[in-house]
C-alpha cells in the first residue's frame, strides 16, 4: 500500500510503486518516477522527471533536481542537494530573463547501493558508481568509481567501502585486491597508495 501524508503535494502524473511512503510536506512533481518500497522524508524535492529506483531512502530536506537518476538501494541523506546546471544565470548575456530553453540540463547517475551523507552536494555531470560512499559535507566535481569512499570540498577519493558500509583494506597476503574485515568479502579494485593503510579500519 502507498502511504502519502496529507501535507506531501505529490502530481498526479507522478508514478509511485507499491508500498512506498512519501512524508509531511514532500513536493513530487509531475513524471518523477519512484519505485517501491522507497521512503520519502519530511520536506524532500523530488522534480520533474526525476527517476528514483526501488528500495531507496531520501531522507529530509534532500532536493533532487531534473536530470537526477537513482538506481535500486541508494541512500540519501538529509539536506543532500543533486543539482543540474553547471553554469548557473537568471538571465541571459543580454540581459533577458533565462526560460526553459537557455540552459542545458545536467545529469547526475547515483548507482545501486550507492550512499550520500547529510549535506553533500553533487554537481551535474556526476555518475556515483555502485555502492560507493559519500561523506557528509562532500561536494562531489566529478565522477565517483564503485565502492570509492570521498570526502571534503571538493571531494578526493580516501578509500574504498564494502557493500556492507565498512571500509576495505588492502588485501593482508599482498594481493592486489581490497578486502572487508567485517564480513571478509574481497574486491579487485585499483591501488590507491597514498591513503591506504593495511589493517585500518
Amino acid at each position: 500500500m502507498i502511504r502519502i501524508h496529507p501535507s506531501a503535494d505529490v502530481s498526479p502524473q507522478a508514478v509511485i510503486g507499491e508500498d512506498t511512503q512519501i512524508w509531511h510536506q514532500a513536493q513530487v512533481r509531475e513524471r518523477a518516477i519512484i519505485g517501491r518500497q522507497c521512503i520519502v522524508g519530511k520536506g524532500v524535492y523530488v522534480d520533474f522527471d526525476v527517476h528514483i529506483g526501488n528500495y531507496c531512502k531520501v531522507q529530509n530536506g534532500a532536493f533532487i533536481y531534473h536530470g537526477v537518476t537513482l538506481d535500486e538501494g541508494v541512500f540519501i541523506g538529509p539536506g543532500v542537494i543533486l543539482t543540474n546546471d553547471r553554469i548557473p544565470r537568471a538571465i541571459n548575456p543580454n540581459g533577458t530573463p533565462k526560460s526553459a530553453n537557455d540552459w542545458e540540463v545536467g545529469l547526475i547517475y547515483i548507482g545501486q547501493g550507492a550512499a550520500l551523507g547529510a549535506g553533500c552536494i553533487v554537481l551535474p555531470g556526476v555518475t556515483i558508481g555502485e555502492f560507493a560512499m559519500i561523506g557528509a559535507g562532500a561536494v562531489v566535481t566529478r565522477s565517483v568509481p564503485a565502492h570509492g569512499l570521498m570526502v571534503g570540498n571538493p571531494a578526493r577519493q580516501i578509500g574504498y567501502v564494502c557493500r556492507c558500509g565498512r571500509r576495505l583494506t588492502l588485501d593482508a597476503n599482498g594481493e592486489t585486491s581490497y578486502q572487508c574485515l567485517a564480513c571478509e568479502e574481497r574486491y579487485p579494485l585499483p591501488l590507491l597508495p597514498s591513503v591506504d593503510v593495511i589493517g585500518e579500519e
